[in-house]
């Protein structure tokens, strides 16, 4: 996971191996051996990379593209999340995955705002956050 991990975010950012032991302060030949399993980063490297690629440090070690919940999808910014694919139901309803409700602290009774852009998409936004994000901007002005 890590070694693939790392050659893609490496490739996707256009980066020479050269380039990236720079910017971690390592030789060319440590960032080789990462990217074929031969060795791997102390915990301060591994920081290093993440912050160089704007990844989360689980995300840099534990990230599976092929896992079906990621929908073949590269590894994601830092803060971004991918929870997998929802199926809309008849009356247009969807279920919110588990590991996104604990996340974002979406819990039974809470009221949501659905906003939509339609070259954007739709987003989801919890009633609270909204409103006090609205009160402090009116503040503000």
């Amino acid at each position: 996971m890590f070694k693939d991990n790392l050659i893609e975010l490496r490739k996707l950012n256009g980066m020479s191996q050269d380039e990236l032991a720079d910017r971690i302060g390592v030789s060319r030949q440590t960032v080789s051996k990462y990217e074929t399993g031969e060795s791997l980063p102390d915990i301060e490297k591994c920081k290093r990379i993440a912050e160089v690629f704007s990844v989360s440090m689980d995300d840099l070690i534990n990230y599976e593209r092929n896992n079906k919940n990621n929908l073949g999808l590269n590894v994601p910014p830092k803060g971004k999340h991918i929870f997998g694919m929802v199926k809309v139901g008849d009356k247009g309803q969807i279920v919110i995955p588990a590991e996104a409700r604990k996340i974002f602290d979406i819990n039974p009774g809470d009221n949501l705002i659905v906003l939509g852009d339609e070259s954007q998409g739709i987003a989801i936004v919890k009633e609270k956050g909204l409103m006090d994000l609205l009160r402090l901007a009116t503040k503000l002005c």
